[in-house]
C-alpha cells in the first residue's frame, strides 16, 4: 500500500528537481543576461544623451561663432598684442584737440606685468590745461578711447592755462591746470623688455598744446 504511494512521490520529487535544475541552468542565466542588457541599454541611452547635448552645444557655438569672433576682435583692439605707444599717444592728442584741451606733457612709464590678469600695464602721466568742461570732456574721452584706458587719479589746480607750451604758461580766467595718471594695457607680457615696437622709455616727452 505504501509502495504504491511512494511512486508518485518519487516522481514528484524528480520533477521538482528537474524544475530547479532548469531554473538554475536556464532561467537564472537568462535573467542575468536580461539584467546586463538593461544596464547596457541604460548606459547607451546615457551616452546618447551626452552626445546629443554635446552636439547641441557645438551647433550653438557654431551659430554664435560670428558674435564670438567680433568680441575677440574688439578685445584685441582694446588690448592689442603690442604696446604701440606712438599710436596710443596719437589717440590722446586727438582726444585733447577734440576737447579743446592744451597738452603740456605726456610722460610714459615702464610697463609692468600684472600677474592676476597676465597683461602688461603701461602707466602714463599727463599734464594739460583748459576749462573745467573741456577737461571733463577730455577725461571722458580718455576712458572711451579705442584702446582700453583707465584714469587712476586726477588733480586740478586753478589759475594756469592759456595755450600750453613746454616753457611758459599764461594766466587766463577760467583756465585750469590738470595732472592725471592713466594706464593702458597690452597682452604682450614683455612690453617693457624688448617687444615690438620696442621698450617704453620712462623719460618725459613734452608735446605741443592743442
Amino acid at each position: 500500500m505504501f509502495k504504491g504511494r511512494r511512486g508518485p512521490l518519487v516522481a514528484g520529487a524528480i520533477f521538482a528537481a528537474l524544475v530547479i535544475l532548469l531554473i538554475f541552468f536556464l532561467v537564472l542565466p537568462k535573467m542575468s543576461q536580461v539584467s546586463g542588457a538593461r544596464e547596457d541599454l541604460a548606459a547607451a541611452e546615457a551616452e546618447t544623451s551626452t552626445l546629443e547635448s554635446q552636439l547641441a552645444a557645438l551647433e550653438q557655438a557654431e551659430l554664435n561663432a560670428p558674435e564670438y569672433k567680433a568680441t575677440i576682435q574688439e578685445v584685441e583692439e582694446q588690448i592689442p598684442p603690442t604696446l604701440d605707444q606712438s599710436g596710443y599717444l596719437l589717440l590722446i592728442k586727438n582726444a585733447a584737440t577734440q576737447s579743446s584741451v592744451g597738452l603740456t606733457t605726456l610722460t610714459p612709464g615702464t610697463p609692468t606685468l600684472d600677474p592676476l590678469t597676465g597683461l602688461s600695464v603701461a602707466p602714463l602721466a599727463i599734464t594739460a590745461s583748459g576749462t573745467y568742461f573741456s577737461l571733463t570732456e577730455f577725461l571722458y574721452s580718455l576712458e572711451t578711447l579705442p584702446r582700453a584706458t583707465k584714469v587712476l587719479n586726477v588733480a586740478i589746480a586753478p589759475g594756469t592755462g592759456g595755450e600750453a607750451t613746454t616753457t611758459t604758461t599764461t594766466t587766463t580766467t577760467g583756465q585750469l591746470q590738470m595732472t592725471a595718471s592713466v594706464v593702458l594695457y597690452t597682452s604682450d607680457v614683455s612690453a617693457g623688455t624688448g617687444s615690438e615696437p620696442g621698450p617704453t622709455s620712462a623719460g618725459e616727452a613734452p608735446v605741443e598744446g592743442g
